[in-house]
């Protein structure tokens, strides 16, 4: 369910964080650290929608399968996103 991508992205942003306290211990100016941040934000957001994207795909193809209503499944998903952000 989660690909080698998503966790190597995971990966990524967890050295991200890292770099930012290594930045915040070396007192770098705040421009940088937020700027930083903001990086690891979008990242995550990246992340989260990679995540919701693939595991609709495979939600609505078994919905389908089974015959059933994918309008809901399409509903839990955006409704993921807008509570992530």
């Amino acid at each position: 369910m989660y690909t080698e991508e998503v966790k190597n992205r995971l990966k990524r942003l967890e050295g991200q964080v890292r770099g930012i306290l290594r930045m915040m211990e070396e007192e770098k100016h705040c421009k940088e650290v937020v700027s930083q941040l903001a990086a690891v934000r979008n990242a995550a957001d990246r992340a989260i929608a990679t995540i919701v994207a693939a595991n609709l795909e495979k939600c609505i193809v078994e919905e389908r399968d089974a015959g059933g209503d994918t309008s809901k499944l399409v509903k839990e998903a955006i409704e993921l996103l807008v509570k992530s952000r």
